[in-house]
């Protein structure tokens, strides 16, 4: 049996191959629910051919930049600090803010000081 496109006089390697929805998930590791919900929203390439979501070979390698990440600092003597997402949190000091801390009196203390009579 010949393939249906060969039969219309169409050479198979002439046509671009289209991939659906659950193919590319599947290359991105991802749920075909999310590549069609990205498709829908416009946030990523795709063709509509008979009512579906079609991606191309460019198409997916358009998705892959799109979503892609740089760092935003150059490694420097720390490379901790430079992965992103692997920041080091510290508190600010209360030197810094030029205020000291105070801390503040438990509800409890307030409340008994209203409900206490005048001496």
């Amino acid at each position: 049996m010949t393939p249906p496109r060969a039969r219309r006089g169409v050479a198979a390697s002439a046509l671009t191959p289209l991939y659906r929805p659950a193919e590319v998930a599947d290359a991105l590791g991802c749920s075909e629910w999310w590549v069609k919900e990205q498709a829908r929203k416009g946030r990523i390439p795709f063709t509509r051919t008979g009512g579906g979501y079609r991606f191309t070979a460019e198409h997916y390698q358009e998705i892959i930049r799109v979503f892609e990440e740089r760092p935003t600092r150059a490694p420097g003597p720390d490379a901790d600090e430079a992965l992103p997402g692997r920041s080091r949190r510290t508190r600010p000091s209360a030197q810094a803010a030029g205020t000291p801390l105070r801390a503040k009196l438990p509800r409890r203390a307030n409340r008994a000081e209203s409900t206490r009579p005048a001496a």
